[in-house]
């Protein structure tokens, strides 16, 4: 995944910004420094240059299980959606890490509980596949439309255009939120691994 939203020029203060930003990699033991974000904070990425980075997080759906005609149409409605926008965004695939510990402890207690050998053997089963899952860190791939924006209210009309035309296209969008944001994030830096020490953004 490649995202350039915070590499210009410009982002970082011109030409006597590139140098200082050289100067504070060499000293650095973390990538972050690479990146001038400042904080995660309302739904947005804020940089140092005060531009906000935000957008929308798409719910996945597998347009394979359609009929052909439908599938075009969701097809051909996505190719018009992209012509039609009228501002820079980059598409962003990211993968967030699954918890599914809860499931596996109520898993737990209810083979603790069932009487039955034939049910007790299948709730097994679903137990040691979710093991299996954990041990080889299943994750869910998430979307994105991201987009950088100084005007709140601009910031505001392009979330409401791009969940109302993915809507026109049959795909349900909601305004990324912190959390979706620092996992972009997450990824950006740390290939998908969530870590604690270093981190570029500030807890809420």
């Amino acid at each position: 995944m490649c995202i350039d939203f915070f590499q210009t020029e410009e982002d970082i203060g011109g030409k006597d910004g590139v140098n200082l930003m050289a100067k504070k990699i060499r000293n650095s033991r973390y990538s972050e420094d690479w990146v001038p974000v400042q904080s995660v904070a309302n739904s947005m990425i804020v940089l140092e240059t005060g531009e906000k980075v935000t957008g929308v997080k798409i719910t996945p759906r597998n347009i394979f299980i359609l009929d052909y005609d439908s599938q075009q149409a969701v097809i051909n409605n996505l190719k018009n959606f992209y012509n039609q926008i009228e501002f820079e965004f980059w598409l962003v695939v990211a993968d967030r890490p699954v918890d599914i510990s809860v499931y596996l402890s109520q898993l737990q207690l209810l083979y603790n509980q069932e009487q039955s050998p034939a049910i007790k053997r299948l709730i097994m089963e679903d137990i040691q596949k979710g093991n299996s899952f954990v041990r080889n860190n299943v994750v869910d791939t998430e979307y994105y439309i991201l987009f950088k924006e100084n005007n709140l209210d601009l910031v505001h009309k392009k979330i409401r255009l791009l969940i109302n035309s993915l809507s026109s296209c049959g795909l349900s969008a909601s305004q990324a939120d912190n959390e979706d944001l620092r996992v972009v994030l997450d990824n950006f830096l740390n290939a998908g691994m969530h870590t604690e020490f270093g981190t570029v953004v500030v807890q809420e």
